[in-house]
């Protein structure tokens, strides 16, 4: 089977020790592509370069809600400069209202920037939500945004925003997370996402999955238990499963809804 990443940070300094093994065991899995996401200034040029290494890779970088305040007087010029001419993709970026002594404002100010830059260039957009679905919806409804599409990754919402949201151009992407027990509540909400709005993520090294969806103990540089791409073969199982299908049907049509807003593969 082919798959497909939705979205990782396979850049993140605490896979640094094993970063060459996870991206290995996510191309002997069957990964022909994932999305790599900076979230910081400090990570956009090891996305970047982790792009040109890989050819599989598609590199998105952006400001991500939790670093709004890290950033630097000329963030804006220096996200301009890194995406180029023709960005890939832009994220992770989005709103956040779960985090301690969150400002929206100033986050909303950051998010817009980001998504407008998206619109001007047709790039597909990835966006974090947690707590802020009035808000995004709001910002949805009165910014541009890429004809191509954007992705909510590791959709948390109701099941009453998926079809507003797909109107939009929204994307839905489902983590092995929700296949952990208290998750329940939200893999309902999965099962009515329209099948060709559907894409599947690990969001390594985070999001650990369950055991069962684990194909193999993996540990961060710290030694701690991480995620990592080589799991996404597992995470098709589990939400072919939860959608009533076989792995294959569900392989196919994901690689469609990845070609689709991420584009063909360019190397």
């Amino acid at each position: 089977m082919r798959l497909y990443d939705a979205h990782n940070h396979l850049q993140d300094p605490r896979l640094n020790a094993t970063r060459d093994e996870a991206f290995g065991k996510a191309m002997g899995a069957g990964v022909l592509r994932m999305v790599v996401n900076g979230t910081r200034e400090s990570d956009w040029d090891a996305v970047q370069n982790l792009a040109l290494q890989h050819p599989e890779i598609v590199p998105a970088i952006g400001l991500h809600p939790w670093h709004v305040r890290e950033r630097s007087v000329d963030w804006k010029e220096r996200l301009v400069q890194a995406l180029g001419a023709r960005p890939r993709a832009i994220g992770e970026i989005g709103l956040d209202r779960w985090i301690r002594e969150f400002n929206l404002r100033e986050q909303e100010e950051v998010f817009v920037f980001q998504l407008r830059l998206g619109a001007e260039h047709n790039a597909p957009v990835t966006i974090h939500c947690l707590k802020a679905w009035g808000a995004l919806m709001d910002i949805l409804q009165r910014e541009p945004r890429p004809s191509c599409g954007f992705l909510l990754h590791s959709y948390g919402g109701s099941a009453d925003l998926i079809r507003p949201l797909a109107k939009l151009g929204a994307y839905f992407s489902c983590s092995g997370y929700f296949a952990h027990e208290r998750k329940a509540r939200q893999r309902e909400v999965f099962r009515q996402v329209p099948f060709d709005r559907l894409l599947v993520e690990t969001d390594a090294p985070d999001m650990v999955p369950p055991e069962s969806l684990i194909a193999e103990p993996f540990s961060d540089e710290a030694g701690k238990a991480a995620n990592h791409p080589a799991n996404i073969r597992r995470i098709y199982e589990f939400v072919a499963e939860l959608r009533g299908i076989t792995v294959e049907k569900l392989a196919e049509q994901m690689e469609e809804n990845f070609k689709r807003l991420f584009g063909q593969k360019v190397v």
